[in-house]
């Protein structure tokens, strides 16, 4: 495969796998020049062993992963940790929300924080019943300081919704469901940040494409769901608003396998083209996440062959739609 003049830099965050398997990373800017990744690690998906672990990239440098976290604290290692999502608040401390269980129908939320840019981290908190927090991507925060957290359940069906905390973290609140998860079954969403209170959410189906909903209100009533003309083989997702107004999303361009792994850009949040292929070798390359970085650059990691977590920087401005 070329690589792209778009791809500045493209490499592994860890060498030696420190565990056998690894999936759904997250990435976030600690600090102009400080990144934060993270992902769930262990023997298999579910296994007992799998707990959360964190690399810190500074000067881009990424430390040896450590573990942060896992599913039983109290040693009995029991449970399973699923799909970490790093956020840096305007103000206030690095958070890590991840999630806790035997599966996706019976996970719980759980939160814990850093104070010092992830090199040591809080007791865990479970958040309140019937709350996940952002359950694969990141949060948007709105001016005011709430978290408004992209979520979705899997125990009745592939439903999304969204939850709401004003005092990052402490308190909650959720809409109600916006799909039965019958005619679409739909997980996993990004928010896009539009003009003014309006807000478009995109992500991964049973359907064979990508989902679209959209709020006028910054999240607390959304439109009805309907399917995108984006191919998605069910599997996770990622899009952001570029600074420059664009939007950018990062997806497996097919119906049935998670390769090739692509970037679309759009100027509406409905109409994509792909201008960018990471990966197009068999195997399986999925489950991106991306960021905008303070100096404007994109930064995206994603499951490279379930053994180790890919991170790929890419200059937006090189990008262009036809």
């Amino acid at each position: 495969m070329l690589i792209s003049p778009a791809v500045i830099h493209s490499e592994f965050i860890y060498t030696i796998p420190p565990t056998p398997s690894c999936h759904a990373s997250t990435i976030t800017e600690i600090a102009p020049g400080v990144l934060a990744a993270a992902w769930f690690g262990g023997t298999a998906e579910s296994d007992p062993d799998v707990g959360i672990w964190l690399s810190r990239s500074v000067n881009g440098k990424w430390t040896a992963p450590i573990e942060v976290v896992n599913g039983n604290p109290d040693g009995k290692r029991k449970y399973s940790c699923y799909n970490p999502v790093l956020f840096q608040p305007k103000n206030g401390p690095l958070h890590l929300f991840y999630k806790v269980g035997t599966g996706p129908s019976t996970w719980w939320g759980m939160l814990i924080r850093s104070t010092d840019g992830g090199k040591t981290w809080d007791s865990p908190t479970r958040l309140p019943e019937g709350i996940l927090g952002p359950i694969k991507n990141r949060p948007i925060e709105l001016l005011d300081g709430t978290l408004v957290c992209p979520s979705s359940s899997e125990d009745h069906g592939w439903r999304v919704h969204f939850e709401f905390t004003h005092d990052l973290g402490k308190t909650w609140h959720s809409t109600p469901p916006l799909n039965d998860g019958k005619v679409i079954g739909a997980i996993q969403p990004s928010i896009l940040r539009r003009e003014g209170s309006h807000f478009w959410a995109i992500g991964r189906t049973q359907q064979g494409r990508l989902f679209s909903i959209d709020s006028l209100d910054l999240g607390k009533t959304w439109s009805e769901m309907r399917l995108l003309d984006v191919l998605n083989p069910n599997s996770g997702t990622d899009a952001i608003t570029l600074k420059d107004g664009r939007f950018l999303l990062v997806f497996n361009n097919s119906t049935t396998a998670r390769t090739p792994l692509n970037v679309a850009l759009s100027k509406d949040a409905e109409h994509w083209t792909s201008v960018l292929t990471l990966e197009d070798q068999p195997g399986e390359y999925s489950y991106p996440t991306v960021i905008q970085s303070s100096d404007g650059l994109v930064h995206i990691t994603y499951t490279w062959h379930r053994t180790r977590v890919k991170h790929v920087v890419v200059d937006p401005k090189t990008l262009g739609l036809p």
